[in-house]
Formats: structure tokens, sequence, C-alpha cells
């Protein structure tokens, strides 16, 4: 199982990675998402830092059982947030949060049952 999650866990901290660098360098398909979305402006730091925080933390899950577990729960509530955030925009393009959602759930129940 602990090969599982290495395999989840890089995966999935190399797109939440590259999402939190379009996020912080402010990527124009990004603003304009957001902007669909309602998402003020000045969060796109703190979302971004978020994201970057999560993958860092799903890493060092590698090592430390709990952290990964804390980092993958962590990014499955931020993508559900996001999946809550598209539905009360009405905007149904959100498969991208949904995938991603159910790959930290698989990842913290990977990291939760291999420790």
């Amino acid at each position: 199982m602990f090969i599982a999650y290495a395999v989840v866990a890089a995966i999935l901290a190399l797109a939440i990675s590259a999402s939190a660098f379009l996020t912080l360098t402010r990527n124009a398909d990004v603003i304009e998402s957001m902007t669909k979305l309602g998402v003020p402006g000045p969060w796109l730091p703190w979302l971004g830092t978020a994201k970057a925080a999560g993958a860092v933390g799903l890493l060092a899950g590698l090592v430390v059982a709990p952290l990964g577990t804390a980092a993958a729960v962590g990014v499955a509530l931020y993508f559900a947030g996001a999946v809550v955030t598209h539905i009360r925009a009405k905007d149904y393009a959100m498969a991208p949060a949904v995938v991603l959602t159910l790959v930290a759930v698989a990842a913290a129940v990977l990291r939760i049952t291999s420790a």
C-alpha cells in the first residue's frame, strides 16, 4: 500500500504544484476562471499557497505518515470546496476539481492503510 500511496501522492503533488504555480503567477486562464467563479483577486496568493503546502505535505508524508494523511485530507477539502464554488456559480466545467478531490481521498486512504 505504501508504494501505491507514493505513486498517487507524487502524481497529485505534481498536479497541484503546477496549479499552484499558475495561480501564484496569475496565469490569464486561471484569472479568467476565478473571475467567472466569483473568487476575489486578493484570494489568489492564499489559494496558491494552500495548494503548494498540500503538495509539500503529500511528499513529506512519504516520511511522516500523519503529515501525509493530513495533507491528503486538506487537499481533498480544498478541491471539494472548489467543486462547491463551481456549483454555486452554476459553472459545471468542474471535472478537474472532482478528479483531484477523488485522487486526494484515495491518497488519504492509501496513507492511512499503509501506516
